[in-house]
């Protein structure tokens, strides 16, 4: 097999920082801490998590350099601090650590969310310290420190969104900190990032995680018959159901308004597609699949489609 120098992205002779901390150790997190420790995007990495059976199996996974007790531990020094713990957390976490940011630090996260969670932390940035959200458009059904791999990163996108007046140097390192672990990187407001991510992402989870209840609630069906006989169709949507509940549930409490707005008009593309079933209206339905069809060909033109095989393991 391969090493990751072959086949994944170039190991950097010196880090973009000297000292990077990770708050929260899941499957981003320790994504982030195996693909920065293996391509030295940081001199020394620190990780820390609320569970103490996570950080013991962060230990155990040789995770960073050091797995800090505390949050506020693991940030003293930190010149890139990156927040990957549930949206609704941040603000909280934020709180917590400011007194050990030091003037110059450069502040992330990773969550879906960008408007919701800029509002709950710059309030609580000491003077000197940069915040630039960001949000790797990469994942897996899985969670916790046992999920990461370093190449889920590679040829996916990171979106920035750095609050109006953010220093151009901070974005600037953020961006090629991300590009470091092979991510395709854009920049835009946090707004526009949370109307986009709505139908991109939030929307389809919540179809997933209510047509998987349907399912399971059908008296007609029993339950080893919907795994007995799940088709492509369906087996994508109980991958996609299968996501960490809490970073989802504070997802759609968080951009409820952008959810909301693509909620209303998917239902109203849905009773379209209802009538022309009742009706028998074909040619509705063919043209509708024929242009569905056409955005779909176009994602995996883009490369937007990774099979598991792609990940990156050792030899």
């Amino acid at each position: 097999m391969t090493t990751s120098s072959e086949s994944f992205a170039p190991r950097r002779s010196e880090p973009i920082f000297g000292r990077l901390a990770i708050i929260g150790i899941g499957l981003i997190g320790s994504s982030i801490a195996h693909a920065a420790k293996e391509l030295n995007l940081a001199g020394r990495i620190v990780l820390s998590d609320r569970d103490e059976a996570v950080r013991a199996r962060a230990r155990e996974l040789g995770l960073g350099h050091e797995i800090a007790e505390t949050a506020l531990e693991a940030v003293r020094d930190a010149d890139h601090i990156i927040l990957c713990v549930p949206v609704g957390a941040c603000g909280v976490v934020a709180a917590e650590i400011a007194p050990a940011l030091k003037p110059g630090a450069i502040l992330s996260d990773v969550g879906s969310v960008k408007n919701a969670v800029v509002e709950a932390v710059m309030p609580h940035l000491p003077e000197g310290v940069h915040f630039v959200p960001a949000h790797p458009v990469a994942g897996t059904e899985n969670s916790g420190p046992d999920a990461g791999f370093p190449s889920l990163f590679l040829n996916r996108w990171c979106i920035l969104t750095p609050p109006e007046g953010t220093d151009a140097t901070a974005i600037a390192r953020t961006r090629q900190f991300w590009e470091g672990m092979g991510a395709l990187v854009e920049i835009m407001t946090a707004q526009h990032h949370d109307l986009v991510l709505a139908i991109t992402s939030h929307l389809p989870h919540l179809i997933a995680y209510n047509i998987v209840g349907t399912a399971e609630d059908l008296a007609a069906v029993t339950q080893s018959e919907v795994i007995k006989f799940s088709a492509g169709g369906f087996r994508d949507f109980t991958r996609i159901a299968a996501s960490d509940p809490t970073m989802w549930r504070d997802v759609f409490l968080h951009n409820k308004e952008a959810v909301l707005e693509m909620l209303g008009r998917f239902s109203e593309d849905l009773s379209v597609l209802t009538r022309a079933i009742r009706f028998g209206d074909g040619e509705t339905l063919h043209k509708h699949f024929t242009r569905t069809r056409a955005i779909r060909r176009g994602i995996v033109a883009l490369g937007q489609e990774k099979p598991e095989t792609e990940k990156l393991r050792k030899s």
